[in-house]
């Protein structure tokens, strides 16, 4: 697919059945529930889809990817952004859940394919807990409509016309 006909793309990763593991999916339900978005940019649960991300990931440029991270002393809650080019150079663990195989060697068989986006952002939440289960932590909860703020001023702030649903509801 040619450079300039790409969609922006914003892909929520995670498991539903891992409590805080599921916050990338909550915050495309929490976007697609809130917003109408033009033909412009796609919104994908992307689930623990892993491999099978790839051709969203070739059709679309920027991305920006919903996930968890986790750091050893970091507070359950905080929020971290980054760049493919830091996770590549360790600012992120690259693995640390089942919808691994991860999203950077799925990234990486995109550029071996010759069509990797030239922009991958993700927008990370530390779980406060990975156990067995549907709710995610309140720390964690808390933090959807934010990283859904957030994605939505960057996409707003790059052209596109997003709107409040009650908006297109008037």
């Amino acid at each position: 697919m040619e450079e300039a006909t790409k969609k922006a793309g914003i892909l929520g990763i995670g498991n539903m059945l891992l409590s805080d593991e599921s916050f990338g999916v909550h915050v495309i339900g929490f976007l697609e529930e809130h917003y109408s978005f033009p033909e412009s940019v796609t919104v994908l649960d992307g689930g623990t889809a892993g491999i099978y991300m790839a051709p969203f990931l070739e059709e679309h440029d920027p991305i920006l990817v919903v996930d968890v991270v986790n750091f050893d002393d970091a507070t359950p809650g905080s929020l971290y952004t980054f760049s493919a080019e830091d996770a590549r150079n360790g600012a992120m663990q690259p693995k640390m859940s089942p919808h691994q195989l991860g999203i950077l060697e799925i990234l990486d068989i995109c550029k071996l394919r010759g069509i990797e986006p030239d922009c991958v952002d993700f927008y990370c939440v530390v779980p406060g807990s990975l156990e067995t289960g549907l709710a995610m932590t309140e720390v964690v909860a808390d933090q959807v409509e934010k990283v859904s703020g957030i994605l939505v001023k960057r996409l707003r702030d790059s052209g596109h016309t997003i709107l409040l649903k009650e908006e297109t509801d008037a």
